[in-house]
């Protein structure tokens, strides 16, 4: 792979993470994908007394199916639970396909007392689910956090590093077409943020679009 190539990509893996400062919430939403350290950073937080509940929402998706026996959702519960959260502070959502949907069935399990939650995803996705909770939860105030992981080490073995620039450019577009659509609240996109994207497509990484 060029280093042109990695360029771009690292700055569209800049632009698409959020640094939120955490503090206590009602409830941690973890949204189901091929990477278990979500559910890790779901566990740390849940441990460090933040909320007393977790959420994790996902249905089998594209990368996942072949990845665990059951849900996404059921995977990073069965993960949380490794780590010492116990059954009766998770719940399982496990028929979303989508962020949108990560968002709105999460939603729909929550009581009325929930106002604070923090969202966690990967950090490829922390832009997109921002963007989304804003426009699909109004109301709500949302922190955005992800597992601490390097531009390096966020490709896996079941979604490398080519998979992964697809990802982040496919989302690049998402965030400039579902406003129109009401999916999430529209972003600024930085020119250097455009380019990389504009690049990143004639070099093939249009997958996800």
């Amino acid at each position: 792979m060029s280093p042109a190539v990695l360029q771009a990509a690292r700055t569209l893996w800049d632009f698409h993470r959020i640094h939120d400062q955490l503090s206590c919430a009602d409830v941690i939403i973890g949204l189901g994908s091929y990477d278990l350290r979500v559910a890790d950073r779901c566990a740390e937080l849940f441990h460090q007394g933040l909320a007393k509940r977790i959420i994790f929402t996902g249905k089998s998706g594209n990368w996942t199916g072949a990845l665990y026996p059951g849900t996404e959702a059921e995977a990073f519960a069965a993960r949380a639970n490794d780590l010492g959260v116990p059954d009766d502070a998770i719940l399982i959502e496990p028929q979303a396909t989508n962020i949108g949907e990560n968002i709105r069935f999460a939603k729909a399990m929550a009581d009325d007392t929930v106002r604070r939650v923090i969202l966690v995803t990967k950090p490829q996705t922390q832009r997109r689910a921002f963007a989304t909770v804003r426009a699909q939860w109004p109301g709500i105030e949302p922190m955005i956090t992800a597992p601490p992981t390097r531009f390096e080490d966020q490709p896996t073995a079941a979604y490398p590093l080519d998979m992964f620039i697809h990802e982040m450019v496919g989302d690049v577009q998402r965030m400039i077409d579902y406003p129109a659509k009401g999916f999430q609240i529209a972003q600024s996109v930085p020119a250097s943020v455009a380019d990389a994207f504009d690049f990143l497509v004639k070099e093939g990484y249009h997958h996800h679009l």
